[in-house]
């Protein structure tokens, strides 16, 4: 089999990188600017349709680019990942940026079930165009909630700076614990992108929002530690008060209805 790497393990596959036209080649790479800008992935900004027919369509655009014969670690799994590219490129071409994370599982800080990467995902044509399509909504799913949960935790536009200090600390807060709860060992990468987000949400430009958000953590936390409560309480401080110039109020209780409405809903 001769995979798109091109390495010989067998009967000769029907599909070479060579010499095939690649959706990739037609599909922009993903770029930072992609992935740290909510506006890019934001459900509101980007509609989506999802029926029988829509199903029918993805899975008959997936199917032909799933070799008929596989790789496996004795090939190194160039084919699956082969294909797995493949599947990228068609579901960003068809449905834009804000698809780009459909195959992020949590071990990437991602959201999605149902995709857990080329080596167990790609089989035959049929489930793996399931898997994928799984996975899509999943991600839309997610990307739902996320935009839900920043309009529930973005400061009131009336509020004045001291109280939009506060409301800034405790998004922060409950962000980064948001990915310290996926369990990833990347939850660091996760909390940087799901601040970044929040802040572009709320109107920021992306390049001051990356400013912030580097300036708040600056190598504070490492992916393979967890952090103790007065370091996120911290990071949280310092987003706020670079953004009011006020220090969040220290005494939360006549907020109490307001933190125990967000503890249900994380």
């Amino acid at each position: 089999m001769l995979c798109p790497g091109g390495r010989e393990t067998g009967p000769a596959l029907t599909y070479n990188r060579d010499t095939l036209p690649f959706p990739g080649n037609r599909v922009a790479r993903v770029t930072l600017a992609t992935t740290s800008d909510w506006n890019e992935l934001d459900p509101g900004r980007h509609p989506f349709v999802w029926d029988d027919e829509e199903e029918a369509r993805l899975h008959a655009l997936i199917r032909p680019w799933v070799p008929p014969v596989l790789s496996g670690f004795a090939g190194r799994w160039e084919c699956e990942r082969w294909c797995e590219e493949q599947v990228d490129a068609i579901i960003r071409e068809r449905y834009g940026s804000w698809a780009f994370g459909w195959n992020w599982d949590d071990r990437y800080g991602g959201h999605v079930d149902g995709w857990a990467g080329a080596y167990t995902s790609v089989t035959t044509p049929d489930a793996t165009a399931a898997r994928a399509s799984i996975a899509l909504l999943n991600w839309r799913r997610s990307l739902e909630w996320l935009a839900r949960r920043f309009a529930e935790l973005a400061p009131p536009p009336d509020a004045s700076p001291e109280d939009r200090s506060w409301h800034l600390e405790r998004a922060c807060v409950r962000l980064v614990t948001l990915a310290l709860d996926t369990g990833s060992d990347y939850w660091e990468g996760a909390a940087r992108r799901l601040l970044r987000w929040f802040l572009t949400s709320t109107g920021m430009d992306r390049a001051e929002a990356g400013r912030v958000v580097e300036a708040a953590i600056g190598g504070r936390f490492q992916s393979w530690v967890t952090p103790a409560p007065t370091l996120i309480d911290s990071v949280g401080e310092n987003v706020a008060v670079a953004l009011t110039g006020h220090l969040p109020y220290q005494d939360h209780r006549e907020r109490a209805d307001l933190e125990d409405f967000h503890d249900r809903h994380r």
